[in-house]
């Protein structure tokens, strides 16, 4: 696997060739706060939702009059992206059309995805360019996995707080589609305090009212501060037992139970105009 280094004083990030993904995130004292990719529960550890975020019916989107299969999560985080810029702090790979995109996923694109690196905290941006002559409809988003957990908090309680202090309503998965009934917000006054018990169901979903910003770790111990820009929606999800939690900023959601499979008609899909483009980022900076 092709992998890039970056690093500062403070800092040591390793990103592969292979969906723009981070691979570790790690401290000048070799701690490393990022998901392992324990392939006994899953071998992801940061990736890039793109063309679109969670599933589609019976995984088939529509554009237009015609249909076209696509896996959860859209194609970037199993394709391979080209490094275009590398300097100490800071690299940069792209993903652009190809006959095989096409065939699941019918525009003209470019997706820039860099990572840099500002004293403790890692930025990731992602800058979609329609290269297409029609509006394009996507979704974007990132799933970064972090250690749970946190080094340095081993036996601690952890907590997620909202930086709005929200209670957001909750919205859960059914075969990966949205069910379209809120729930009660397990957020009390913007925390909840994480329990595996609560991801038996799969994610957790915010469409709305998680703000852009939280602070998650151990109380008074370890923590990463993450907010983000341009992107409206929140999900929180592990899987019991594993040993991370994905914060999970996005740009669109899965289908919804019952609803279209138009790619265009899923919720906060985005539209972008021929020859336009747009930027989606987050920021996590590890305290502690």
């Amino acid at each position: 696997m092709q992998l890039t280094r970056i690093s500062n004083s403070e800092l040591t990030v390793d990103v592969a060739a292979l969906g723009a993904e981070m691979q570790s995130l790690s401290t000048h004292d070799g701690r490393n706060w990022l998901w392992s990719g324990d392939a006994t529960y899953w071998t992801g550890r940061s990736p890039i939702l793109f063309p679109m975020v969670g599933r589609a019916p019976m995984d088939v989107i529509s554009v237009g009059d015609k249909r076209y299969q696509m896996g959860q999560h859209g194609f970037a985080r199993r394709s391979a992206f080209t490094l275009i810029e590398e300097w100490r702090e800071h690299c940069t790979y792209r993903l652009e059309a190809s006959e095989a995109t096409k065939a699941m996923f019918p525009f003209d694109f470019r997706l820039d995805v860099e990572h840099r690196l500002e004293g403790r905290a890692v930025i990731v941006t992602a800058t979609v360019t329609n290269l297409d002559k029609t509006v394009m409809p996507y979704g974007v988003g990132f799933h970064p996995a972090f250690a749970w957990p946190l080094p340095g908090a081993e036996g601690k309680g952890h907590t997620v707080t909202l930086d709005n202090g929200g209670e957001p309503s909750l919205f859960q998965l059914s075969g990966g589609l949205v069910n379209r009934e809120p729930q009660t917000s397990p957020f009390k006054a913007g925390t909840l305090a994480l329990d595996d018990a609560d991801f038996s169901k799969d994610a957790l979903l915010f469409p709305d009212g998680a703000g852009a910003g939280l602070t998650y770790g151990a109380p008074g111990g370890p923590a990463v501060r993450m907010s983000w820009e341009n992107l409206p929606n929140f999900a929180l999800w592990t899987k019991p037992g594993a040993g991370f939690i994905c914060l999970e900023p996005w740009h669109g959601t899965a289908a919804e139970v019952g609803g279209s499979d138009e790619l265009e008609k899923r919720p906060f899909t985005a539209l972008l105009g021929p020859g336009a483009e747009a930027k989606y980022s987050f920021r996590a900076e590890l305290v502690g």
